[in-house]
């Protein structure tokens, strides 16, 4: 009887493995190409970032740009208010008849002077200070920074003739009828100080701003 061939058992431990070996091009290869994924990716996340940034300074700019545009229209509106209403309180101080019914049972009638109230128009600056809060200041050039800032101060006095004119209406001194013609100096004057001597020089900040702004 034959005996059947005898076949070798190769356990897992004898089995051979096969090794490539690679040369140091080849390490070099995919190490330069890992260093140049690791580049190309911080390149774009950085031309990203500044698109992005540019877009957010450029929409900032813009909405600046909106509202001195308002106030501008505004600030003339004011202006020929103003001039319309010292140009009652003129005629109140010098004109007997313009006084009569100015104070009446200790009221002041200061709509008689002013129609539509003591400040015609509030100027806006909701633009402004959001453009602050994100650093505009690090974005455009300092000419017009220190030029916004300035426009952006002069709107704050400007308004501020409402404050100071409640102050005289709302004073002991302006229901008293032996008072009226200081009183109508005094409020006259805060138009003058207040409002119409700062608004031709505002009006011309804002032309000045909204060329600078229209360059960016």
């Amino acid at each position: 009887m034959l005996s059947k061939p005898h076949r070798s058992r190769i356990t897992e431990n004898q089995r051979q493995h096969v090794y490539i070996e690679r040369d140091w091009k080849e390490y070099l290869g995919e190490s330069a190409l890992i260093i140049f994924s690791v580049l190309l990716a911080l390149v774009l996340t950085e031309v990203i970032n500044s698109l992005h940034e540019k877009e957010k300074t450029n929409t900032l700019l813009k909405n600046i740009h909106n509202e001195i545009n308002r106030n501008k229209g505004f600030v003339k509106e004011m202006h020929a208010y103003n001039l319309q209403v010292v140009k009652r309180i003129d005629s109140a101080l010098y004109a007997g008849e313009e006084q009569q019914g100015l104070i009446d049972s200790g009221e002041f009638h200061y709509k008689k002077l002013m129609s539509h109230g003591v400040l015609y128009r509030s100027l806006e600056d909701v633009a402004w200070q959001v453009a602050m809060n994100n650093n505009i200041s690090s974005k455009i050039d300092f000419e017009t920074i220190a030029l916004l800032t300035n426009l952006y101060n002069e709107q704050q006095k400007m308004i501020k003739v409402e404050a100071e004119v409640a102050k005289i209406l709302l004073s002991y001194e302006s229901r008293d009828p032996a008072k009226l013609h200081q009183t109508l100096l005094l409020v006259r004057d805060n138009y003058y100080g207040w409002g119409i001597d700062r608004e031709p020089e505002l009006l011309k900040s804002y032309d000045e701003a909204l060329v600078r702004l229209d360059q960016y």
